[in-house]
Formats: C-alpha cells, sequence, structure tokens
C-alpha cells in the first residue's frame, strides 16, 4: 500500500493527525512508579519512624516490583478513564447509552466464554511444556501468572456478561473461536485467525516482560548513589538502568490492560509471518541463539565496550555516558508516549506524539545507535581484525533486523488504519530523521520507479 501523499496535501499539514494516547497518560504512570521508588528506596526510614514489622532496609524484593506495575498503571487508567473519558471513544467498540436487556445475549456471552477459557487452558499448556519458562527468570514470572490465574478465571464470566450488553458487535473475536469449538454456526476462521494473533503476542511478550521486572527494579532501589557523580560510569549506569525500568515497566503495564473499556484492547494482532520471525528473533529464547553469547550473529566477542576505551578521559566518558544516557531517554520515551497501549506485534490505535514526531520508530533507531556507541564493535580487545570485521558485520545484521521489523509493522497498520497512513504520509516530508531519509531514497531511485519508505 502507497503512503504516498500525491496530491501533496499530508505533507503540507504543520502537523501530525492527533494521537490516539495523549502525552499526559504516560506522564502520570510515571509519576506514580517514581514515587513508589523513592518510598522503596526510604522503606528503611519509614519502617523506623511508625516502627513497622520486618528489617530496617529498602524494600527491592521481586514483589515490590511487581507493586510498581500498579502505581503506574493506576494513575494512567484513572487519568485515561476520569480525565480523557477513553471509555466513550466509539474506537471502543461500546455504546454505554444503550444497554441490552440481562441475559438478551446470554448465549453469545456463554460461548465467548467457552472460547476464552479454552484459551486460558491452551496458553497454560504451552506454558508448561516450554522448558525456558521454568529456569531462571522466567520461574518468577510463572508464579506471578499462575497466581493470577484463579481470580482472572473468576473474573472472566461477570466481566463478560457486563461487557457484551454494552458492545455494539458482541460477537468478537473469543466468540468465533469458541462457536468453532461447540459447533455454533456464523464463525470465521480469519476471526479465528485474529483472536489466536493477540492471545499469543499477550501471553508470550507477558510472561517475558514480567520475568525481567524484579532485576532492573532492584538495582535502582538498592544503589547507593554516595560519590556517584564523581565516577562517570557508574553515574551513566543507573541513569540508563532508570530508565530501562521505566521502559520495562510501562511496557508491562501495555500488555496487562488490554482491555475494551480503556481503549487498549488488541485491535488486530500482525498478521505478516515475516513480522513474527523479525520480532521473536530479538527475544528469548531465540535470541539467545543467534545474538547470545556464542551465538549465530554474536557481535560482543572480545569487545570491551566504551568504558574501557575511554578508561583514563573523564572528558570523553562524561560526554559518552551523557549519549547513551540521552539514546536510552528517547528509548523510555517512546514507551512512555504509548501510555496504557504498549505491545509488540499490535494495533491499538496510533501515536504520533512525543518521539513520533521526529520518525517513526525512535525506540528501534535510539536502541541501535545506543548498541553501536556502547558496544563500539569496531574496537576489541584481542587485536584481530578479524574479530573487528565481524563484530561490526554482525552487528549491522541486529540493525537490519530492526529495519526488518520497522517494515513489517509499518505494513501491518498501513492496511489497518487512514490515520497511520496519514501519519506516515506526514512523516516522510516532516520527520526530523524520515523526512531526509525519503529525501534521499527518492533522489537515488532511478527515474520513474517507485521509491520503498525509509523505516527509520
Amino acid at each position: 500500500m502507497s503512503a504516498h501523499d500525491h496530491s501533496g496535501f499530508v505533507g503540507a499539514k504543520s502537523r501530525p493527525p492527533q494521537s490516539d494516547v495523549s502525552p499526559a497518560v504516560g506522564l502520570v504512570g510515571l509519576a506514580g512508579l517514581f514515587a513508589w521508588i523513592l518510598f522503596c528506596r526510604n522503606y528503611a526510614g519509614f519502617a523506623e519512624m511508625f516502627d513497622l514489622p520486618g528489617p530496617r532496609a529498602p524494600m527491592s524484593g521481586p514483589y515490590a516490583a511487581i507493586a510498581a506495575l500498579f502505581f503506574s498503571a493506576g494513575p494512567m487508567v484513572a487519568w485515561s478513564l476520569f480525565v480523557e473519558k477513553v471509555h466513550r471513544r466509539a474506537s471502543t467498540g461500546i455504546d454505554w447509552d444503550a444497554p441490552r436487556p440481562v441475559g438478551q445475549d446470554l448465549s453469545t456471552s456463554l460461548v465467548k466464554v467457552t472460547g476464552l477459557y479454552a484459551t486460558f487452558a491452551i496458553i497454560g499448556g504451552l506454558y508448561c511444556l516450554a522448558r525456558w519458562y521454568w529456569q531462571g527468570q522466567y520461574q518468577f514470572a510463572m508464579e506471578i501468572i499462575f497466581a493470577a490465574a484463579a481470580p482472572v478465571i473468576l473474573l472472566t464470566v461477570p466481566y463478560v456478561l457486563w461487557i457484551d450488553r454494552y458492545m455494539v458487535q458482541p460477537r468478537d473475536h473469543a466468540w468465533h473461536f469458541g462457536a468453532m469449538l461447540l459447533g455454533r454456526d456464523g464463525w470465521e476462521l480469519e476471526e479465528v485467525k485474529r483472536h489466536w494473533r493477540a492471545w499469543i503476542i499477550k501471553g508470550f511478550f507477558s510472561a517475558f516482560m514480567i520475568s525481567i521486572v524484579p532485576g532492573g527494579f532492584a538495582f535502582i532501589v538498592e544503589n547507593n548513589v554516595e560519590g556517584i557523580l564523581a565516577d562517570p560510569v557508574r553515574l551513566a549506569q543507573l541513569c540508563i538502568e532508570l530508565l530501562f525500568v521505566i521502559d520495562v515497566q510501562i511496557g508491562t503495564v501495555g500488555y496487562l490492560v488490554t482491555m475494551r473499556p480503556l481503549d487498549a484492547h488488541i485491535r488486530s494482532g500482525n498478521p505478516f509471518l515475516s513480522g513474527w520471525l523479525a520480532a521473536l528473533i530479538c527475544y528469548p529464547p531465540l535470541v539467545y541463539a543467534f545474538m547470545g553469547q556464542g551465538g549465530m550473529i554474536a557481535y560482543e566477542v572480545n569487545a570491551a565496550g566504551w568504558a574501557h576505551w575511554f578508561y583514563g578521559s573523564p572528558v570523553l566518558l562524561y560526554g559518552w555516558g551523557a549519549l547513551l544516557v540521552f539514546l536510552t531517554g528517547i528509548y523510555a520515551w517512546a514507551t512512555v508516549a504509548f501510555g496504557l497501549r504498549f505491545s509488540n506485534l499490535t494495533y491499538r490505535g496510533v501515536i504520533t506524539n512525543g518521539p513520533y514526531r521526529w520518525t517513526r520508530h525512535p525506540a528501534y533507531v535510539s536502541k541501535n545507535l545506543f548498541w553501536w556507541c556502547a558496544v563500539m564493535p569496531f574496537f576489541v580487545t584481542s587485536g584481530s581484525l578479524t574479530d573487528v570485521i565481524r563484530n561490526t558485520f554482525f552487528l549491522g545484521c541486529v540493525s537490519a533486523i530492526y529495519y526488518w521489523r520497522a517494515k513489517t509493522e509499518e505494513a501491518h497498520l498501513l492496511g489497518e488504519d487512514p490515520k497511520y497512513r496519514e501519519y506516515h504520509a506526514w512523516m516522510e516530508h516532516n520527520g526530523l530523521i524520515t523526512a531526509p531519509l525519503a529525501r534521499l531514497a527518492r533522489m537515488l531511485a532511478p527515474r520513474g520507479q517507485a521509491v520503498a519508505q525509509p523505516a527509520e
């Protein structure tokens, strides 16, 4: 699908189309997260003040990290409902002003519940079969998910009965899957596929995100900042880790609150196999085989990194550390801008503010620039030119994978939403990074040949 605006109208606009998520949503979530982190760091003082039982120490355990998700999500949910009133948007598929009588859609609801219960059972079975979910950091994720299973199962029935009264079209993807299982007429295979694309994304990435929540949170809560300003490497590492905690916390909330009344439901999962391959290569377990130590495209062999090469030069250490913090800040900002809607491989609305006014893929751009600047693959401790060539080439392969991911994501969104098509075209003419790349692509293209859009 072409995103060119041959009329010049879209490119001439001074602003991109309005974002489906306001900046305030992510900011209030950020405020809640910071408040909880400060409380946990200073818990010893609070415990002493109020004579609370237990150790007088920072509260940095894995359950404190999970509690942080509630402090991030709560303000975002409250702001979305009470200030922006997102539940009133037509995109929710809900009409609160025209509820159907109680019991009118009972048959539809029971079919949907059947589909959801079968989905829970299948995903639970897949968790049990996949060995990597019972090793290392994933074990904690499994503990949390299985603890949450009982309340989710119990609340599914009243939730479905309630929401179906207000849905404009209650026969959603879950209904089609349930109807297929029960042999009911009217189900469509494409709707079943859409159901499973959404739930595989939710199941796979929720487990991964929960598994990485505790580590970074503990680092931030326990870290001693005494003398940190005099140590540029420690200072940069702490700032970078804090930004990663922000990314992980807000991102995890996004996977867990895919709810229609919040207008945060998954409207569609990426339908392209290439998109799934490009994304899953970047996450466990496949990432270990490809990019991990000893992986096929490992790019850190004998690469000591920026702190090693700039050792002894405080100016370079502070300057380079600041650059890495800036790049990580853009990466975290790209997640915060999503508010409640962050997740991979999904269409949940269009984000056009924050760093998405500069480039269509700020997270990928900043992440890859960070790796190039932090790893510095063209310098190796072995002195081997072979290591230099391999590291540089394979990190180039990683960047190419992210370019591939970007293109498949664009193809998905271009096919789903006219607002994204407008945004895509606007960025080609106005994006700080996108527009120059688009002009360069047009200059280099043979006359009369269509130009592929850059995935910057």
